[in-house]
Order: C-alpha cells, then structure tokens, then sequence
C-alpha cells in the first residue's frame, strides 16, 4: 500500500483516535532528591547564596565534556571549544536579552569580569582620557572582592573613590535612591566628575534587591560615563533584562543560582566604541581579537563550565514555569521562611519582602550577644558544628540614635533553592531556640 492509499484509507476509516493526553514531564520529588544526592545529608543547608548548587545530571554533563577534550585535545580545542561556547553565549544572549552575542564573553567568575571592566578604567585614568581626582561611585555593602578591585585599580590610578552609605534595615527603594543621589551630588563637588558607578543588583552580605534600573537612569542622567551592574547573584534569582537595565557593563554568575558547576560567569559590555578597548586580564594567543573570542581561549585548562549551559536549560525546562517558576516559587519560601523565623524569635525582616530575591535577612535574638564581626563567624561555625545548619550571618553595629535597648545586632541570610525543605529552616529555628534558652552568649565561645 501507498503512503497516499494509506492515509486515504485512514481518512476514510474515520478521525483518527484521540492522542492521549500528554503526561506530565516536570521532575518528581524522588528525582530531585536523586539530583541533589551528594549533597551531605546530615547538614541542614539554607545557604545557597555562597556557592550555589550543581545538579547531578548537569557534573555528568560536564564530565562528558572533559572526556570528550582528553580523547583528543587538539581536535577540541582547534574544532569543538569556540562553537561549542559560542552556543553557551548564545544561550546567555537570549536569556538576558542582549541585543547580539557579541556583546557576551564568558569568564570565570563575577569577580574576574569587574577586574575586566576596571582594568579598562585604569587604562583610561593612564591616558588622561580620565583627570586624577575624578571619582569612582559603590555601594557601601558592594561585595569585599569589588571593593578591594576598586582600590586596586581605581585608587592606584589616582580616581576617587566614593561610597554610598546604605541604611540596612532597609525600609524601601526610596532610602537607596535618596542616599544614592547624595552621593553622586559629593562627586560633582568642586567641578568634580564621576567616571564610574558600580552597582549591586543584589547585595551580597547583607542581602537587598537594589533598585538599578532607577539608579542607572540616575547616572545616565547625571553624565556618568560608566555603569558597571555587579549581578553576582542575579541570573537565576531575579528577572535579568539589558535592555531594561540599561548599565553599559552587567556581570552575574552562573554557578550561583543557575545550577552551572563551578565556575562560570557572563560579562555584558553593550555595544560601543569601547567594546573594542576591552581585554581579558589572562592575555592569550586571541589577545586583540575582541573580549569575546580572548575569553574563550586563555590558555590550556578546564572549559567544561562554560560549556554546560545548555545542558541547565534542558535541567530547568523540568521544573513549571522553567527559570521564572523556580524564581519565583524560590522567592515566595523565602519569604514565608523568613517571617516564620523572625516570628518565632520575636524579631524582623531586614528587608521587605518585595526587597528579598531567593535571600532573606532575618533578625536574630539580641540575648545571643552578637557584638563583631568575628561574633558571627564564631555563631556561624558553632551553629555548624554543633547542629548541622550552614547559614551565614551578618554583624549588624548598633547606630546613634537607634533609641532600642538591646537592638538586634546579628541577622542570617537564608536562602531557598529547589533541594530545600521546610525542616531546614524549622532545624534552624530550634537551634536558635535551644541556645536562648540555655542561657547562650557568644562570649562563651572560644576564640
């Protein structure tokens, strides 16, 4: 029988039978258990912020990826490695909606993208594109790492640096904005000219959702020449769009909340003249070639994050509602979490909730005498040690005019990703619990 007699006689047999309806392929709870296995199963982690989490499936796919470059090294590197990551690039692009690839380079880490961009803005101080003096705008809680890239680049060179003090527990966006333009009002002092702003779209430590989008129009609107948005921790926790943004510079790991292993990061510089000014800080056969393809190839070395990326978008089309499901699922128990927290501990938020991404900062009891920074690191390990909970905390310093006896000086920054439990946190709250009520201090723990 024909294919035509074939079909024709079906047709004229009758519809065809109804497909069955299509099952239901999102991930079950057995596997994501499964995918998140080798994860200590006697530890209590509410701490994804620090270095995300790697599903199984995804460390498979990247192994597959360093076999296939030892079976034949030359073969990958002269043939494999550049489309290969040009399609993780490609796959960036759309995610952030970039406007063209070219406008994406992969590095390492957040860290190494900033170095990227300040290496540019040192160069500019060096060629008097940039007068000693001008200045360098941050945020007071930019992360330790950046600051420290400021200083070394920025400072060196002879720019000014300027930071924007931030009120934390932040009320609202109003708070950021008013501080932030204030501060940009101290660099134009005396004919002065601010080259730079660096933004955080999520503080690290303590952890806030800032508002970029208006701070970035601030800058456009004041003559910054540079935005630069240190998004470490926002692809993956928050909506991520350039062209709403608007920042001439974004950067944000992949291996944070993106399920990437270890490490891989994007860097976004919008297309312009400079673009072509821009260099890797590892300088390779590919130096001159633009930052793109220099970031592709620095030297002999294992490429297997960059080239997953992929893979994690297969991994996150199982879960309802793919990247923005899990966001915003991720955000709303935080948020539950948080307030059931500071609830059961007779404290607060650090942060409304509209302020929260994945991250939340809760209030801890004043009674357990957190009073340094080395306080919460003593807590923390503690905490660890002696109940299996992994949680950061942050050391709050009482301020003048607080007008509350015994203030709350200590806060955690909970996070919730797709392998936490809602016994992780009530873990945490008893903990906590039991050392009020043993009469706890932090003084008591050894140095």
């Amino acid at each position: 029988m024909t294919t035509f007699s074939f079909a024709l006689s079906n047709h004229l047999n009758g519809p065809p039978e109804p497909r069955p309806e299509k099952q239901s392929t999102f991930i079950s709870e057995e596997e994501l258990r499964s995918e998140f296995s080798h994860h200590d199963p006697v530890v209590f982690r509410i701490n994804n912020g620090s270095f995300g989490s790697c599903p199984a499936s995804i460390l498979a796919d990247q192994e597959r990826w360093r076999l296939r470059f030892l079976e034949q090294p030359d073969n990958f590197i002269l043939n494999v490695l550049k489309p290969s990551i040009l399609e993780s690039r490609s796959v960036i692009k759309s995610l952030v909606n970039a406007d063209d690839v070219a406008e994406i380079s992969i590095v390492d880490n957040a860290t190494t993208a900033v170095a990227i961009v300040l290496q540019h803005v040192t160069w500019s101080f060096f060629s008097s594109h940039f007068s000693r003096g001008d200045a360098a705008v941050i945020l007071h809680y930019a992360y330790g790492a950046v600051k420290k890239s400021v200083e070394a680049y920025v400072a060196r060179a002879g720019g000014k640096v300027i930071e924007v003090p931030l009120p934390f527990p932040v009320k609202s966006n109003d708070e950021i904005i008013s501080l932030f333009s204030e501060s940009l009002e101290k660099g134009k002092m005396n004919g002065g000219k601010i080259r730079l702003a660096v933004i955080d779209h999520i503080t690290s430590m303590p952890s806030v959702v800032i508002p970029v989008k208006q701070l970035v129009q601030m800058c456009r609107d004041e003559g910054v020449d540079m935005i630069l948005v240190d998004g470490a921790h926002a692809i993956g926790n928050i909506e991520v769009d350039m062209k709403d943004i608007g920042a001439d510079f974004y950067t944000s790991n992949l291996h944070k909340w993106f399920f990437c292993p270890p490490s891989v990061a994007f860097l976004y510089c919008k297309n312009s003249d400079r673009l072509s000014d821009l260099h890797h800080p590892v300088v390779s056969h590919e130096y001159g070639n633009g930052l793109p393809i220099e970031s592709t190839w620095i030297g002999t070395r294992d490429y297997s994050a960059q080239l997953v990326v992929p893979e994690v978008m297969a991994f996150l089309s199982k879960f309802e509602g793919g990247i923005e499901g899990i966001r915003r699922r991720n955000h709303e128990k935080v948020v539950e979490m948080a307030e059931m927290l500071a609830k059961a501990w007779g404290t607060n938020l650090g942060a409304p909730p509209e302020m929260c991404s994945s991250m939340a900062m809760v209030g801890m009891p004043a009674c357990l005498g957190i009073s340094s920074d080395s306080d919460a690191l003593r807590l923390r390990k503690h905490l660890r040690d002696c109940f299996f909970v992994e949680v950061p905390i942050y050391y709050r310093p009482p301020l003048e005019g607080d007008g509350v006896v015994n203030p709350i000086t200590g806060y955690a920054r909970i996070s919730h990703q797709v392998y936490n439990k809602v016994e992780d946190y009530y873990r945490f709250r008893d903990a906590v619990n039991k050392l009020v009520n043993d009469g706890f201090s932090c003084s008591l723990l050894p140095n």
